[in-house]
C-alpha cells in the first residue's frame, strides 16, 4: 500500500530513517513551541488586552504548524523522481489544488477577515461571542434570543441577548455555506425599538416627549461614539446618509390603541440593561403624567330591550319550579 509514493505497509531502511527523523522533528518542535509561548506570555504579562494575547497564541500555533508541515514535506517527499511522478499525475494536481483552496479558507478565518475573537456573531444558527478560533472550528459562547425570534432552532430559555452558559463549536466550513451576521465588527451599535401602546384619547404629545427624554437620557453618550463609527462605515462602504442616531418616535394606528415606537441606538453588549432602564423610566413618567398603557378592551355600545313577564312579587308555583 502506497500513499503519494510512500510505502505505508512494510518497513524498509528508507522509511525507518524518515520515521526517526519525524520523531526527532516532533521532539524539537514541542519544547520549542512551549518556550516561544512562555516568552510571549511573559512579554504580555500585566497587559489587559485579551485579544492581543489570543492572537499571539494563534501566531505561535500557526507558526508551529507551518514548521511541522514544512519539516514533514522535506522528510517524506525529498525524492525528485517521486515529485516528477506526482506532477505528471493529473489526479494529484487536482488534490493539491483543492487542498490549497481549503488552506486559503483557513487562513482567511484565522486572519479575522470575517470575524475575530470577541466579536458577537450569528453563524450556523448559533448566536453569541467568539471566544476561540481554530483551524477547523470556531468556539462561541452562546447567548439567548429576543422574544421576536424565540421560535428559532434550537429553542432558548433566555429571552434576551445574554449568555445562556452553553459553549458551542461550529465548523469553519459553515462560513462558506451560510450567512455570518457580525454585530460588532465594523459598526458595534444597533438600533433598538420599544413599543408603548396608549389610548387614543391620551395626551400623545406629552407621551412622545417622555419617550424621547427617557431614550436620550440613557443613550446620549452613544450618539457621539456611533457618529464616529458611522463615519468610518461611510468611508469604507457605500452607506447612504440616512441613519439617524437621535431617538425618534413613530406612530402606528391600530384598531385598539395608538402604538408609539421609540427608536434609539445602543451598544451591542448590554442591550437588555439599557432597555430595562428606559422601560422603568417611561413607566414612572407615564404614571406621573396620568398616561396609562392601553390593553385589549371590549366596549359595549348598546343592549337589546329586556321584557320581564309575570306578576311583581308573585311566588313561582310547584310546576314552574
Amino acid at each position: 500500500m502506497e500513499f503519494f509514493g510512500v510505502r505505508l505497509v512494510g518497513v524498509n531502511t528508507e522509511n525507518g530513517q524518515k520515521l526517526l527523523l519525524t520523531l526527532a522533528l516532533g521532539a524539537i518542535l514541542i519544547p520549542a513551541r512551549w518556550l516561544v509561548a512562555s516568552v510571549v506570555r511573559l512579554a504580555q504579562q500585566g497587559r489587559g488586552n485579551e485579544q492581543a494575547r489570543f492572537w499571539a497564541r494563534q501566531a505561535v500555533n500557526l507558526g508551529t504548524a507551518l514548521f511541522l508541515l514544512l519539516g514533514l514535506l522535506s522528510i517524506w517527499f525529498d525524492d525528485p523522481a517521486r515529485r516528477r511522478r506526482r506532477a505528471g499525475d493529473g489526479r494529484a494536481r487536482v488534490r493539491p489544488a483543492a487542498s490549497g483552496h481549503r488552506d486559503r479558507r483557513v487562513f482567511r478565518i484565522l486572519r479575522g477577515q470575517n470575524f475575530g475573537v470577541g466579536d458577537r456573531i450569528t453563524m450556523g444558527g448559533v448566536r453569541g461571542d467568539v471566544i476561540s478560533l481554530g483551524f477547523i472550528q470556531t468556539t462561541i459562547m452562546e447567548m439567548g434570543q429576543p422574544p421576536a425570534v424565540q421560535g428559532a432552532d434550537p429553542a432558548m430559555w433566555v429571552r434576551s441577548r445574554q449568555y445562556t452558559g452553553r459553549v458551542v463549536t461550529v465548523s469553519n466550513a459553515r462560513i462558506f455555506d451560510v450567512p455570518v451576521y457580525n454585530y460588532t465588527r465594523d459598526f458595534p451599535y444597533l438600533w433598538e425599538e420599544m413599543v408603548f401602546p396608549i389610548a387614543y384619547d391620551a395626551d400623545r404629545e406629552r407621551a412622545e416627549r417622555i419617550l424621547l427624554d427617557c431614550a436620550a437620557r440613557h443613550t446620549a453618550p452613544l450618539e457621539e461614539y456611533g457618529r464616529a463609527a458611522l463615519g468610518e462605515m461611510r468611508r469604507r462602504y457605500f452607506v447612504r446618509d440616512v441613519a439617524d442616531l437621535h431617538p425618534r418616535v413613530y406612530y402606528r394606528l391600530t384598531d385598539n390603541w395608538l402604538e408609539l415606537s421609540v427608536r434609539f441606538i445602543v451598544a451591542e453588549h448590554g442591550v437588555r440593561e439599557v432597555k430595562d432602564a428606559v422601560g422603568r423610566d417611561v413607566l414612572d413618567r407615564f404614571d406621573a403624567a396620568g398616561i396609562g398603557l392601553a390593553s385589549a378592551t371590549i366596549a359595549i355600545v348598546g343592549l337589546p330591550p329586556l321584557r320581564v313577564e309575570g306578576a311583581l312579587g308573585a311566588r313561582p308555583t310547584a310546576d314552574e319550579v
